[in-house]
């Protein structure tokens, strides 16, 4: 008995120990991130008054109390609006310095691309100082390139960090995936939801404006809810969209995906394009984990994407179902062959068959050219009705000097001469009659061709066909393979 009641009092005097460990650390770094935001805020005042020196070692101090990536930023533009504005090699030369500081310390920055386009026009610019070869005019000017680069502007930053740390940042909403954990730090525009979430912790949500020119905190104290069950989504298909209990409510994320959850029995469905739903129930219980892994069965889908002059007033077809009322029209379709019809309302209409890959975006750029105008049908059918006509008429003149031949034979008058005058005027209304009917034949064919022959310039598409390559994906307690595609 008295060997358990020293160990329950050891245990206590370790986690005392641990405790107040803990919080001089967590003062520590608190005490460290404001010191970071009073040098950081004097130093952007400094800067905007082109005090570029003293905004430099300001910004170095934010750097050397919390040691943040675009506090090297920082550094560098001032010493790159320094040399600007004095033409000072020397300055062009610590800019480029600490330019490459940065992209060391973030390799994987935003920016990267400009900030190696600025060192390669800075460094040029401190050869061409040092060469001398040039007038003193233009020794007091930066060159055109440096001038192409602008005003440099140092940046503003968004600081999230959470006690416990370690947690899963989510930016919006959760359907585009985990942003990172924290602590993290970096630069956003414009107005964003910070989402916060860690196993067995209260869910911490804040709206936050991103500024420019300022350094922001986010520190956020999550409270324990040991009431609550954690699950973990995944699947065999990355980014696959997640429903939970109501689908009305649209997707709570794609996988993978890891989230509190309140205990009882939720439905859960896994779904993407191309590939069967995958449905789980799921019996969570407090304080433990639950993990769903989704095996989705189907076929890998290509893009078909409906586009050109005129799409707006098209309707696309698919395999003879209507696939958009209106373009432009983007549709995921399973690997195979697809016929694609695209009409128009006084256009020639456009079919062709294709063929799509899995994990390909094929575009296919319309053309319908206008249906032509049928007058020339119109007009041979009048000239056959015309002749038609004048048949009839020259055929009702002979069958009239038949008739009178007969008439007069038939109340005994002796048969007429063969010199008789009516005898050739028939004969020749008759002859001429017979001739008006074939023409009159003939103009009806051709204004029956004229009608349904394809007349003008077909309808045509141009296509190009895209690679949508899988990419290596990383995220809290994942790895797989991502879709996106290479333009």
């Amino acid at each position: 008995m008295k060997s358990r009641v020293v160990f329950v009092v050891w245990v206590g005097i370790c986690a005392a120990i641990l405790a107040f460990g803990h919080a001089p650390a967590h003062a520590q770094n608190a005490e460290a991130l404001k010191k970071a935001q009073s040098a950081f805020d004097n130093a952007q005042v400094l800067y905007l008054q082109g005090k570029y020196d003293e905004a430099a070692a300001g910004f170095q101090d934010a750097y050397s109390a919390r040691p943040f990536p675009q506090f090297l930023y920082n550094v560098g533009a001032a010493f790159h609006m320094k040399g600007k504005t004095q033409n000072d090699g020397d300055s062009y030369g610590k800019a480029v310095d600490y330019y490459k500081r940065y992209l060391k310390d973030d390799p994987q920055a935003s920016d990267k691309a400009k900030v190696e386009r600025a060192i390669g026009v800075l460094e040029t610019e401190i050869k061409r100082l040092k060469d001398g070869k040039i007038s003193p005019t233009a020794a007091k000017a930066p060159s055109q390139e440096v001038q192409q680069l602008g005003d440099v502007k140092v940046r503003g930053l968004i600081v999230v960090e959470s006690e416990p740390s370690n947690a899963t940042i989510y930016l919006d909403d959760k359907k585009k995936g985990p942003h990172a954990t924290t602590p993290w730090s970096g630069s956003l525009e414009g107005e964003h939801k910070i989402i916060i979430e860690k196993r067995g912790y209260k869910i911490v949500e804040k709206t936050v404006s991103a500024d420019p020119s300022k350094l922001f905190v986010l520190s956020a104290a999550m409270a324990q809810e040991d009431y609550l069950g954690w699950v973990e989504v995944t699947a065999n298909v990355p980014g696959a969209e997640i429903y939970i209990d109501d689908k009305t409510i649209g997707a709570v994320g794609k996988t993978p995906l890891s989230q509190n959850i309140k205990p009882g029995k939720h439905t859960f469905w896994i779904s993407v394009e191309g590939y069967d739903e995958y449905k789980e129930e799921v019996e969570v219980i407090a304080g433990e984990t639950h993990t769903i892994k989704a095996t989705l069965k189907g076929a890998p889908v290509g893009k078909i994407n409906v586009v050109g002059l005129g799409i707006e007033d098209s309707t696309i077809y698919i395999d003879g179902q209507l696939a958009c009322e209106r373009g432009p029209c983007l549709k995921a379709m399973q690997q195979g062959d697809h016929v694609v019809t695209v009409t128009r309302p006084g256009y020639k209409p456009y079919t062709r068959r294709v063929t799509i890959q899995a994990k390909t975006e094929m575009s296919i750029k319309v053309g319908l050219a206008p249906k032509p105008g049928r007058s020339d049908a119109v007009i041979a059918y009048v000239l056959a009705a015309g002749f038609g006509g004048a048949g009839i008429f020259l055929g009702l003149q002979s069958n009239k000097y038949r008739d009178q031949l007969t008439d007069e034979i038939a109340n005994g008058a002796p048969p007429p001469d063969n010199n008789d005058p009516r005898f050739t005027k028939g004969k020749i209304f008759a002859i001429a009659a017979d001739a008006t009917f074939v023409i009159a034949g003939i103009t009806a064919l051709t204004a029956v061709y004229y009608t349904f022959r394809e007349k003008g310039s077909p309808s045509t598409a141009l296509i190009d066909v895209r690679a949508l390559a899988l990419q290596p994906q990383i995220g809290p307690g994942y790895a797989g393979l991502g879709m996106e595609a290479r333009w």
